[in-house]
């Protein structure tokens, strides 16, 4: 699977933008990076589908400059005004050349969906390998308004539930992708979230 992380040269907040080149030539997330387009172009002419993960900011503040740029459709589980394909919790959409199920994985935002293949995770904040807050497994934040806890904790169960053995590549929302056994990674992540402890100490 070919994926290029557009948004890596950004000096701004953004979420990790993941272009996966192929048969249907996806973008995981928009991002905030301003280059975002140029960057894309600079792996393909052309762009089928954008696929969100959830609609906060920094996963979409280039979303517009994305598909204005392309003729490509978009795919989200909440509602967007220029949605073109209503995600589905179970469905199966392809990204690249591979099939990935779309995991309905609220918590972290309210529309948070996560893609899983039968060798990668494209996690998007629900799950995280490193952040600055948890290095090998850490989760997204829930302590903002519309957040919950005890939903993130939910869904990463259930993700962990519906997730094949043999996934060993994370491409996730922040930090850096993974490569290895995926299944740990998560569920080092599940046991910090149990915790109840803030991610973010005052």
């Amino acid at each position: 699977m070919e994926v290029h992380t557009v948004t890596e040269r950004a000096e701004t907040f953004t979420c990790n933008a993941h272009l996966v080149v192929g048969e249907r030539t996806t973008l995981v997330d928009a991002g905030a990076y301003s280059d975002v387009v140029e960057t894309i172009r600079e792996h393909t002419d052309d762009l089928d589908r954008v696929v969100l993960t959830h609609q906060h900011g920094d996963h979409v503040a280039e979303l517009d400059s994305v598909l204005d740029a392309f003729d490509a459709q978009l795919y989200t589980y909440g509602d967007h005004m220029r949605r073109d394909h209503d995600l589905e919790d179970g469905e199966q959409i392809r990204i690249g050349d591979d099939d990935f199920e779309v995991v309905y994985t609220p918590g972290h935002a309210n529309d948070h969906v996560s893609f899983v293949s039968d060798t990668a995770l494209f996690s998007g904040d629900i799950v995280v390998h490193d952040d600055g807050a948890f290095d090998d497994g850490s989760f997204g934040r829930t302590d903002r308004p519309g957040q919950s806890r005890e939903r993130l904790i939910e869904s990463i169960r259930d993700l962990l539930d519906r997730m094949p053995e043999g996934v060993e590549r994370m491409y996730a929302g922040h930090g850096s992708a993974f490569h290895g056994d995926v299944r740990n990674v998560v569920e080092r992540a599940l046991e910090r979230a149990e915790r109840r402890e803030p991610k973010y100490p005052e």
